[in-house]
Order: structure tokens, then C-alpha cells, then sequence
């Protein structure tokens, strides 16, 4: 699908800028959630004719980010979703982080019996040594819109034996991504990818499966051995040979809304998105007279910018003391027009 047949699958008010908080769904995504709300309310379905939006969506998820669907977890939340990674490391084990984490990659950590140490995200592959168990951050930085060195961050764990966690929040859905590089990568889907809030992936890579202990296993991780994808009723534990094993049980309307979501994403293409979000970007930094950076996150440190966009009806946000701007495929040069008119 091109893009510009795709845009009117979406109904924004003018000066949306405010993606990296929370996505716009399109028209079908919309569309199917206020039809299942209906069954809901009339008891008209079984939940499990709802459930299946979210093998969809695992399976979409999936070929956004060159993974294998059975490699695949589904939850609600990024910090639900890294919290046995960081549970299945020994006590005192070391782990590096950016500074300015989300806290979403970083609580989980700190909340273990774990030696956690920061360092710029420029540094933080300097940071990890021989003594690192694992290294967690954003590929894209919430508060800045920077992108990860992933390649200097990588190798650098890769050489000396570290796990490789990361976020992806902010990433998937407009960067091209490749979750094989990482031994897990999680991501909610309500921001770029267009989601209700409630629907979250992580990829767990078969080399370290084995590694991590499903500390929130529950029926919907299971499998009977008959081939029931789920473990309804007493023990023994039997969890899913495949990253299911990490599953969270699935808000049901948040995978119905997610599926063709990202469907949709699949259809235009990463690249084509990737392409438009940075170009209006980089024309808004560049009508305040600054460079471009090379990402669909800009901050800007504008004194009373806040304040003026809001007069102006622009929808932006403020993190770290500075303007956070995003900006999607929904999004348009009358948006970033309005946004420095009001700014200039």
C-alpha cells in the first residue's frame, strides 16, 4: 500500500505531534474494537473469537522485526515483560544502563538484588566489561529521540559473554529493526504502533531462553500435551516449548484493536514510514534553525514553547525539560507548518 493512499485511514486534528506518548489508530483498527465492544456487551461471541487478533498481531509483530512468530511473546507491558530477565540473573550481578532510561528498562533492574551502573548512552558501550551479566536500553531514547549506537553496544556485549536487553518502544513501527540482534527486545504497541494500550511483544531469542525463568507463568503460558496452546486446570507445570512460555495472559480488546494496526504498518512498509517521519522531522528542526538528527523524536530546548503550541492547538510534550515533537505517517507538512508558526 502506498503511503499516500494509507493517510486517510486516519482522521487526526490538525498538529498531532505527540506519537512517542501515544499512538493515532487507523480506521479498521478503530472500526473492529467499537464492533467487539458490541459483542462484548451483548455476550454475542466466545472470548476465544476475540483471541484470535492476538496470534495475529504475534505474528505480524513478528515479521516487523525479521523474528520467527514462535520466538514471540505476548503481554500488556514493557517492564512486565523484561522483569525475568532481570530475575534470572544471580544477585549482584552487573548491569549497564543509559542514564536517562525509561524507567519501564530500568526499575526492573533495580528492583532485583542487582549492582545496576549507568552511563551515557554514547558510553555505554565503553561501560560493559568482563565483569557485565547484561546490558539493557532503549534503542530509541524516550526523552531524546536519540538512536542507540546498537552496533558499538552489541559488540561490545557479544565480546564479553552479556546479555543484550532492549526496548523498542519508541523504535519499531517507523526504524527498521531486527530483533535477532538482541537476546530479548520488548515493545508496547500503544505508540508507533498504533495500538490500544494493553498490548505489548518482547522477543526472546532460543539461545537464551533456557536462561530466563517465566516468573509470571500462568494458563495462557501452557501447553497440554495433547497440543491445547494453553494449561487451564492443576499441575504439573507445563509451559510452552516456544517464547509462549513467556506469555501474558492478553487484554483481548487491545489485540483486536493491535492486529490490523500492524497490518496495516506491514502493508506500507517500515522503510516508506521511516523515510516520511524523519524528512518532517528534520524540516521541523530545520525551520527552527537547527540540524537534523536523523529521527522521527526531536527535543528542543525552547523557553515557553509548551505554552505556545498549546495557544496554537499543536499537541506536543515536554520530557526532560525540553520539547519532545513526533512525528508519524499520519502526520503532515500543514502540522509542522502550524507547529513553527507558532514557535518562530
Amino acid at each position: 500500500m502506498e503511503l499516500h493512499e494509507a493517510v486517510h485511514l486516519w482522521e487526526p486534528t490538525p498538529g498531532y505531534l505527540n506519537t512517542a506518548s501515544y499512538g493515532l489508530p487507523p480506521r479498521p483498527a478503530l472500526e473492529v474494537v467499537r464492533r467487539v465492544l458490541g459483542e462484548w456487551q451483548r455476550g454475542d461471541e466466545p472470548w476465544s473469537s476475540w483471541d484470535v487478533s492476538t496470534g495475529r498481531a504475534r505474528e505480524e509483530f513478528a515479521r516487523l522485526v525479521g523474528a520467527d512468530a514462535d520466538d514471540i511473546a505476548v503481554g500488556a507491558a514493557v517492564s512486565q515483560q523484561l522483569a525475568p530477565a532481570a530475575a534470572s540473573l544471580p544477585p549482584g550481578a552487573h548491569v549497564v544502563v543509559p542514564e536517562i532510561e525509561f524507567t519501564s528498562n530500568l526499575f526492573p533492574w533495580l528492583v532485583q538484588d542487582l549492582s545496576v551502573r549507568t552511563a551515557p548512552l554514547e558510553k555505554v558501550a565503553e561501560a560493559v566489561d568482563g565483569r557485565t551479566a547484561a546490558v539493557a536500553f532503549s534503542v530509541v531514547q524516550s526523552a531524546t529521540g536519540q538512536v542507540a549506537p546498537v552496533d558499538d553496544i552489541v559488540a561490545a556485549a557479544r565480546a564479553n559473554g552479556a546479555l543484550v536487553v532492549a526496548d523498542a518502544t519508541q523504535a519499531v513501527g517507523w526504524l527498521p529493526v531486527d530483533a535477532r540482534r538482541f537476546d530479548v527486545l520488548a515493545c508496547a504497541a500503544y505508540k508507533w504502533l498504533m495500538a490500544p494500550r494493553g498490548a505489548a511483544f518482547c522477543y526472546v531469542s532460543p539461545a537464551v531462553r533456557e536462561r530466563i525463568r517465566p516468573v509470571a507463568a500462568g494458563w495462557y503460558a501452557g501447553e497440554e500435551p495433547d497440543g491445547e496452546p494453553h494449561a487451564y486446570y492443576g499441575p504439573p507445570l507445563r509451559l510452552a516449548s516456544t517464547a509462549r512460555r513467556f506469555d501474558l495472559s492478553p487484554a483481548w480488546l487491545s489485540y483486536v484493536g493491535a492486529a490490523p494496526a500492524l497490518e496495516l504498518l506491514g502493508a506500507i512498509g517500515v522503510e516508506r514510514i521511516h523515510a516520511h517521519n524523519v524528512a518532517l522531522a528534520d524540516r521541523f528542526l530545520a525551520g527552527l534553525g537547527l540540524p537534523p538528527a536523523g529521527s522521527a523524536i526531536v527535543s528542543v530546548d525552547l523557553p515557553g514553547a509548551q505554552e505556545r503550541l498549546v495557544t496554537a492547538g499543536v499537541r506536543a510534550a515536554v520530557r526532560d525539560g525540553r520539547l519532545r515533537a513526533a512525528f508519524h505517517l499520519y502526520t503532515t507538512d500543514a502540522d509542522v507548518d502550524l507547529a513553527l508558526n507558532a514557535l518562530t
